[in-house]
C-alpha cells in the first residue's frame, strides 16, 4: 500500500494508524498547493479530489477520505483492536468520536487555514473551536484514551487535529486532560515514528 500525505495534515492520522497496524506501506509526499508528487507528476491524476490522505491499495484501488481509510486499515488487522467488532456498541462509540472530530473539529479549523477568510471572522471561529475542545477535555476525564482504556483510530485523528489547535495558539494550554493525553499519544512508538517520518516534532 502507498499513503499519499502532506506533513502535519489530516493524513497524519492515517499514517499513525498504518504504523499501529503493522501492515507494509510506503509514503508519497504531496505538494497540495501545486498538486504535485515528489517526482513532479500531477497528483490530480492519482486523486482527482486533490486532497490527502489517499491510500493506493495493492490491487491499484484508490481509497480516499481519512475516516474511511482508517476504518479500512483497522478492519484489516482485527487482532490489533484499533476498532471494535461490528456487533459491538464500542465500535459505534468510536465512530461517533471519529465523526465528531471530522465534522466539528477538523472542518472547524478550515477558516483559520484559508487565506481568504476575513480577519474579523477568525475570532468567532477560534472561540467555537476552543469551546468544542474544552468539551473534548471533559470527555477525557478519567480516561486514558478518547473512547475509554484502549487506543483506537479515533485517537490518531483527535491527536492530529489537536496539534493544529496548539499550532494556531488556541486557548487550550490549560486543559490538563488534553495536555496529559497529548503526552501519552506522543509517547506511542507509532506516533513518534510517524512524526519523525514526516519531519515533525
Amino acid at each position: 500500500m502507498k499513503l499519499f500525505y502532506k506533513p502535519g495534515a489530516c493524513s497524519l492520522a492515517s499514517h499513525i494508524v498504518l504504523r499501529e497496524s503493522g501492515l507494509d506501506f510506503t509514503l508519497e509526499r504531496v505538494d497540495l498547493a501545486q498538486k504535485l508528487l515528489e517526482n513532479g507528476d500531477n497528483y490530480l491524476k492519482v486523486n482527482p479530489k486533490g486532497q490527502v490522505p489517499a491510500l493506493l491499495l495493492d490491487d491499484e484501488t484508490l481509497l480516499t477520505e481519512g475516516v474511511a481509510i482508517m476504518q479500512y486499515i483497522a478492519d484489516r488487522v482485527p487482532d490489533r483492536q484499533l476498532l471494535a467488532a461490528t456487533d459491538t456498541l464500542k465500535r459505534y462509540k468510536t465512530l461517533e468520536w471519529l465523526n465528531y472530530v471530522a465534522t466539528e473539529l477538523h472542518k472547524g479549523f478550515t477558516p483559520l487555514f484559508r487565506p481568504d477568510t476575513p480577519e474579523e471572522y477568525k475570532p468567532t471561529v477560534r472561540a467555537l473551536l476552543e469551546k468544542k475542545i474544552a468539551w473534548v477535555d471533559e470527555g477525557l476525564n478519567d480516561q486514558e484514551w478518547i473512547n475509554g482504556h484502549r487506543f483506537t483510530i479515533a485517537d490518531a485523528y483527535l491527536f492530529t487535529v489537536l496539534r493544529w489547535g496548539f499550532a494556531v495558539k488556541l486557548q487550550i494550554s490549560g486543559l490538563k486532560n488534553i495536555e496529559a493525553y497529548m503526552a501519552r499519544m506522543a509517547a506511542r512508538p507509532s506516533v513518534s515514528a510517524a512524526l519523525a517520518a514526516e519531519g515533525l516534532k
